[in-house]
């Protein structure tokens, strides 16, 4: 089984960034894509960005031009480079891994953009 730890989140004023890190563990040898997702109370969880091994990456009209997602292969971590923050980005955001058959989810961090 894959176990995914997010970390990075935390408290930023507007127009600042973040960097927020997934790691995965366990079977992660098998993962095809990871993605970022997020959620605030009373909402569906929406898409923020999605790559594949192979690069290839899909982001929400929301972030583009600000976000950036990456990861290592080689070490089966991700990373979303979050510039010009704004208040609306406050929620929790949530690492997700796909492999050939199965969804594994992080269990979320916390971005806060307030000033």
């Amino acid at each position: 089984q894959v176990q995914l730890v997010e970390s990075g989140g935390g408290l930023v004023q507007p127009g600042g960034s973040l960097r927020l890190s997934c790691a995965a563990s366990g079977s992660a040898f098998s993962l095809i894509g990871m993605g970022w997702y997020r959620q605030a109370p009373g909402k569906q969880r929406e898409l923020v960005a999605i790559i594949t091994s192979g690069g290839s990456t899909v982001y929400a009209d929301s972030v583009k031009g600000r976000f950036t997602i990456s990861r290592d292969n080689a070490k089966n971590t991700m990373y979303l480079q979050m510039n010009s923050l704004k208040p609306e980005d406050t929620v929790v955001y949530y690492c997700k891994a796909k492999g050939p058959t199965t969804q594994y989810w992080g269990q979320g961090t916390q971005v806060t953009v307030s000033s």
